[in-house]
């Protein structure tokens, strides 16, 4: 069984700029958090975009679902900005797939060290093993369906709606 990640941005590839002390992209973490993390599960992945999410279009919602449509693996792991992670769990769940998605972020780069995408990623690998067909949300530890979740803005935790 092989989980296909695809990668899009958000606050858990974002690193520090020290010069204009702005948050900015270069590449993706994931692949050293999982040899951190000694993952012995088959997996490949797919940059598909480095962006905040809440600089996400329909367009590049329609690159993610055009990429899960299309990849032969069953089971989808898509590191998301946790800002509009919601609104693309939808957007994939109309489209009907027989697949298991699972979208997940980090609400603390992972370049700052005290940040939960080690974590987050893993939980999230686990869920895209385990759970039936669907699209998923995977935060903190647990799972939602991407129709019973949603972002506190005032905690910086998902929780069902």
């Amino acid at each position: 069984m092989s989980v296909r990640i695809l990668i899009t941005g958000g606050t858990f590839d974002k690193e520090y700029n020290m010069i204009d002390g702005k948050l900015h992209f270069t590449e993706t973490h994931v692949p050293g958090i999982l040899e951190l993390g000694r993952c012995t599960v088959d997996y490949s992945i797919r940059t598909l975009m480095m962006v905040d999410s809440l600089e996400m279009t329909d367009t590049d919602r329609e690159m993610i679902l055009r990429n899960c449509e299309m990849c032969e693996e069953d089971k989808i792991l898509i590191t998301h900005g946790t800002d509009t992670l919601t609104e693309t769990a939808k957007f994939l769940a109309q489209a009907k797939m027989d697949k298991t998605i699972v979208l997940t972020g980090a609400m603390v780069p992972y370049a700052f060290g005290a940040s939960d995408a080690l974590f987050n990623l893993g939980s999230a690998l686990a869920f895209a093993q385990s759970l039936p067909r669907g699209v998923y949300i995977a935060m903190n530890g647990k799972f939602y369906t991407w129709d019973k979740v949603k972002k506190n803005k005032k905690t910086g935790f998902f929780e069902e709606n």
